[in-house]
């Protein structure tokens, strides 16, 4: 039985399923409060890409923009648009993220040049959400149309985002559910149908009291208990010679699927935002070594109907990543 099940057991979620942009945050706000939050009930229309129940009537009208020099010659970004057809009908979004991975130096097999080639990836999704009447519950949906070309192969694909929030206004008290990426390629790179980045993840995020903070906690991942993994760059010899191995205990694998995120100033002109992502922190850690990994910062500042915001985070140990964005309200 210890067998069979250690042929089920998984733990690293990446590089087991394909088109995996989709997870990247949608926009510099997000970014700045750990890269996860499903919670984001205000004017930036970016947060409908990641939870499409977040859609809402502050939203109509608005423009939101982001972009950023991921790692080298990566680039990447996101633009969000939502308008509210009436009391009735309620919000419409359209969202788009895209990811340029640039030029690559080819060669065959006899290290014979081939020529550059390069690699691009798109997401277009148009989502609505729905208050259901007389109570504090909003459901969404997103619709997704997903391309790729990494060099000569291509493919097309097609998700489906769900998305359920309870907010209740008067005491500022969100709480989200969200099923994120069940799709399918309609066409594979090369004849092998590849699974998408499914997601289940649950958002709460509240407004103290007495002071001008809005906390944000986030659960991601839910689909899969184990997503640690052991890390030979935190091995460690003992006196004798032997290697003992880096193995993260239950309570380790339960903060990964945890990301803390703070808004200072979250209703007015300027906000500052802070987040911590464990499972970011773990993954890229080096023993001996200050990383920061998994902390991000960001603000924001409105100037008339713009409002321009601007993020500092970390994805890998060889570089740094700002993200910028603009909000421009069209109304």
């Amino acid at each position: 039985m210890l067998i069979l099940s250690a042929a089920f057991a998984q733990a690293q979620i990446g590089g087991r399923t394909t088109y995996q942009f989709l997870n990247l945050p949608a926009g510099t706000k997000q970014a700045a409060l750990g890269g996860r939050v499903l919670t984001g009930v205000d004017y930036d229309p970016t947060s409908g890409i990641f939870n499409p129940a977040t859609i809402n009537p502050k939203m109509d009208n608005q423009l939101q923009v982001n972009y950023a020099n991921y790692l080298g010659d990566v680039n990447y970004g996101t633009a969000a648009y939502a308008y509210t057809w009436d009391r009735h009908v309620q919000t419409f979004h359209v969202g788009v993220t895209y990811l340029d991975y640039g030029t690559f130096d080819g060669y065959n097999e006899q290290g014979v040049s081939t020529g550059e080639f390069g690699g691009n990836e798109v997401a277009i999704s148009a989502g609505y959400a729905y208050n259901i009447p007389f109570s504090d519950i909003y459901l969404g949906a997103n619709v997704k149309v997903i391309s790729s070309k990494l060099e000569q192969y291509t493919s097309l694909g097609g998700a489906i985002d769900f998305g359920a929030l309870y907010y209740n206004e008067d005491k500022d008290i969100r709480i989200a559910l969200v099923v994120r990426n069940i799709g399918t390629q309609f066409t594979p790179y090369n004849e092998v149908y590849e699974k998408l980045p499914l997601e289940v993840a649950l958002g709460f995020s509240n407004n103290m009291r007495n002071l001008p903070l809005r906390l944000h906690v986030t659960l991601e991942n839910l689909q899969q208990w184990n997503i640690a993994f052991s890390n030979d760059a935190n091995a460690q010899t003992d006196l004798d010679g032997n290697v003992i191995e880096d193995k993260p205990g239950f309570f380790n694998n339960a903060l990964r699927h945890t990301v803390f995120g703070v808004e200072i100033f979250p209703e007015q002109a300027f906000q500052v935002r802070l987040g911590y992502n464990f499972r970011r922190a773990q993954e890229l850690s080096i023993q001996d070594t200050r990383a920061f990994s998994g902390v991000s910062a960001g603000f924001s500042l409105k100037i008339n109907k713009m409002r321009f915001s601007y993020t500092h985070a970390r994805y890998t140990l060889a570089s740094h990543t700002s993200l910028f964005g603009v909000n421009i309200n069209l109304q």
